[in-house]
């Protein structure tokens, strides 16, 4: 089993606006290991884009600590070391968002916008900058012609690659993936998901992999986080989420996966009610007012984020007893785990 290489422990983030805290992370925990993919999934404004960014201290966690283990074997918690440190680790680990127009400078050539993380961090030789900038393009599926123009003469899917050699080029070992192929046609999403996972092989990466695709997650992912109004309801290998989900919440977002098969029918779990306010959250458990379980405990006591076995972690109070249908019609890849 590969080590790990990245662990999120009691990550918090709030934001304070007119004297209001609105509570984007709450209380997230995971780990992942060297070389696979963890998926993290969940509604619009669930707080997986505020956790990937707080994960690579694009903003700054309340509180918590991300422990990273980085090439040398040394583990850093990001949360509290320098800037001067974490530029030094930064070349490690790497974001791709997701407009992969607005991502890119207009004003810089594709040339200037792959190789400005190798100006900005070492001091290369001019033909030794050309050589690494021409061969990751190439490694993303760029025309090594084209690296004179500029983003707006790009497809959507090719600015995306754009992006991805841009986060390739300092070859790092940890990329977090923000919604990479949300913006793009199904057809070309395919395209850089089978990048992305050939990349993975050949270069030995790590991801984050944040969507609100689950199907795109079941393909790629060797684990899955749901998230649920800032906190992690749910965490489990790929197959164990898709097949036996353990949290009412994970149980409604799968039955809402549409199947390409007219002769099956999927038994819909309507979500009845309105997310609550973040800045303001029901007492017990956040999910009470909208789980067709819900019991008077739900209501007023929180929920314990606990293992059930197989390192399937889940915060509710009834998964135990519940034994949620495993009969959702969903396929699981083959060589996934």
């Amino acid at each position: 089993m590969s080590e790990t290489i990245l662990q999120v422990k009691n990550i918090y983030k709030e934001f304070l606006s007119k004297g209001v805290c609105v509570k984007a992370v709450t209380d997230v925990s995971f780990n992942i290991r060297e070389g696979e993919t963890v998926g993290i999934v969940g509604e619009s404004g669930c707080g997986k884009t505020t956790l990937g960014r707080c994960i690579v201290r694009g903003i700054q966690a309340t509180k918590g600590a991300v422990l990273y283990r980085a090439a040398d074997g040394r583990e850093y918690d990001f949360l509290k070391i320098d800037k001067n440190v974490m530029k030094t680790i930064r070349k490690e680990i790497q974001m791709i968002f997701q407009d992969p127009y607005a991502s890119l400078d207009p004003r810089m050539t594709v040339y200037d916008i792959i190789s400005e993380p190798l100006r900005a961090n070492f001091r290369l030789p001019k033909a030794e900058q050309d050589a690494r900038v021409m061969d990751i393009a190439q490694k993303v599926g760029l025309n090594t012609a084209f690296l004179r123009r500029y983003p707006h003469a790009f497809s959507g899917g090719q600015r995306q690659r754009i992006g991805i050699a841009r986060a390739l080029v300092l070859m790092p070992r940890l990329i977090v993936c923000d919604e990479a192929v949300s913006a793009l046609d199904v057809s070309i999403q395919a395209q850089i998901i089978n990048l992305l996972i050939d990349l993975q092989k050949d270069l030995h990466l790590t991801y984050i992999f944040i969507s609100h695709d689950l199907s795109v997650v079941e393909h790629i992912s060797d684990r899955v986080g749901v998230m649920y109004l800032g906190k992690l309801v749910e965490y489990a290998s790929t197959e164990q989420i898709f097949l036996h989900p353990a949290h009412p919440y994970t149980e409604a977002l799968l039955s809402a996966v549409p199947v390409a098969d007219p002769d099956v029918k999927t038994d819909r779990i309507p979500l009845e009610g309105e997310i609550p306010n973040p800045a303001n959250p029901p007492a017990g458990c956040y999910f009470h007012d909208r789980c067709r379980y819900c019991t008077d405990i739900c209501r007023h006591e929180v929920p314990a984020y606990t293992d059930t076995g197989n390192s399937h972690f889940v915060a509710c109070h009834r998964a135990a007893e519940l034994h949620l249908r495993s009969s959702i019609p969903v396929i699981v890849q083959e060589g996934r785990s």
